[in-house]
């Protein structure tokens, strides 16, 4: 099974509530291509930051130790261990993007692959809106169809933890 972490864009400047078709999920766990093509993964995955980083990192690596004379064995070595760090890192790098792009992440969700993650997520989502007849056609709809956790976020009240309200003793 895999975990995906649910990120949903800004709405659009006609939007009151973001289309669900927008929706990102962000799988977690190693990347195979983050590892083997990593500056076109970034390309793809338009993480030009972290693009940037890449190059001046990887550029000053190998430009520091070739001018102290290491093989070109221990380069590979230096170079392979770059592109594992970003294979390991690629859904946080995603996800610090999404971020700054004022995207909110809505939650995780575990699945076998992408489909059945979707199906599980936008089921929840659908039960707790009560909209057991489908998804609400226009954008107002769907924003006062939303759940209340999704519309305004945590109320200040809510305590994740041993405790059941905020101060209370065990």
């Amino acid at each position: 099974m895999a975990i995906y972490t649910v990120h949903q864009p800004p709405p659009r400047a006609s939007e009151t509530a973001t289309d669900p078709d927008r929706f990102v999920f962000v799988r977690e766990g190693f990347s195979f291509w983050a590892f083997l093509l990593t500056p076109l993964w970034m390309i793809r995955h338009r993480l030009w930051l972290a693009l940037l980083v890449y190059a001046i990192v990887t550029i000053t690596l190998q430009v520091g130790l070739r001018s102290i004379g290491t093989s070109s064995m221990i380069m590979l070595v230096v170079g392979t261990l770059v592109a594992l760090l970003v294979g390991f890192e690629a859904a946080t790098l995603r996800r610090f993007a999404l971020a700054r792009r004022r995207w909110k992440n809505l939650g995780m969700v575990v699945g076998d692959d992408l489909e059945d993650a979707e199906r599980r997520f936008f089921d929840i989502w659908v039960k707790d809106a009560g909209l057991d007849g489908g998804w609400p056609s226009s954008s107002a709809q769907r924003a006062a169809a939303m759940p209340a956790i999704m519309r305004a976020g945590p109320s200040g009240r809510e305590v994740i933890g041993l405790f059941p309200h905020p101060g209370a003793t065990r």
